[in-house]
C-alpha cells in the first residue's frame, strides 16, 4: 500500500508539475501579449500626439489663411469703394459737362440765328439751300416763323418743299 501512495504521491506531483509549467507557460504568453499590447499602445499614443500636432499647425494656417483673407477682402471692399466714389464723381462731371454743353450749342444757335435773322432773306435762301438739309432744318427752326417764310420764298421750289417736310417732322 505504501507503494500505492508513493505512486499516487508521484503521480500527483508530477501532474502538479506539469500544471505549473503550463501556467508558467501562460504566464509568458500573457507577459509576451502584455509587452506586445504596450508597444502598440506606445505607438498608437505616438500618431495621436503626431495627429494632434498636424491638426494645431492645420487650425494655425487656416487662421493666418483667414487672417490674410480678411485683409484682402478689406482692400478689395476699400478699392471698390473708391472706384464706386469716383464713378459718381465722373457721372456728376459728365451731367454737368452735358449741360454746359447743351447751353454752348443753344447759345451758338442762338447768334446763328441771329445772324440768319438780320441778313437778308435771298442771301440766307442761297447759303441755305447749300447746307446739308438737317443742319438747314436747325437753323430755320430757331428763326420767327416770319423769317423762316421769307427765306423759304425765296429759295428753289424743290429745295424749300424739301425743308418744309423736314421742319413738320
Amino acid at each position: 500500500m505504501k507503494i500505492i501512495i508513493v505512486t499516487l504521491f508521484i503521480i500527483t506531483s508530477l501532474s502538479a508539475l506539469e500544471t505549473s509549467d503550463r501556467l508558467f507557460d501562460c504566464t509568458e504568453v500573457f507577459k509576451e501579449r502584455k509587452n506586445e499590447l504596450l508597444v502598440e499602445l506606445e505607438r498608437i499614443d505616438e500618431e495621436k500626439q503626431a495627429l494632434s500636432a498636424l491638426k494645431s499647425a492645420t487650425e494655425e494656417l487656416l487662421k493666418k489663411k483667414e487672417g490674410s483673407l480678411a485683409q484682402k477682402e478689406e482692400l478689395v471692399d476699400a478699392k471698390l469703394a473708391s472706384v464706386t466714389t469716383k464713378e459718381e464723381n465722373i457721372k456728376v462731371m459728365f451731367e454737368r459737362n452735358e449741360k454746359a454743353l447743351a447751353e454752348l450749342k443753344s447759345l451758338k444757335m442762338n447768334k446763328i440765328a441771329q445772324t440768319y435773322a438780320k441778313m437778308k432773306a435771298g442771301a440766307a435762301s442761297n447759303i441755305l439751300s447749300d447746307m446739308d438739309p438737317k443742319e438747314a432744318v436747325r437753323i430755320l427752326s430757331s428763326l420767327k416763323p416770319k423769317t423762316v417764310g421769307q427765306i423759304l420764298t425765296k429759295m428753289d421750289a424743290k429745295k424749300a418743299s424739301a425743308l418744309t417736310l423736314l421742319l413738320v417732322k
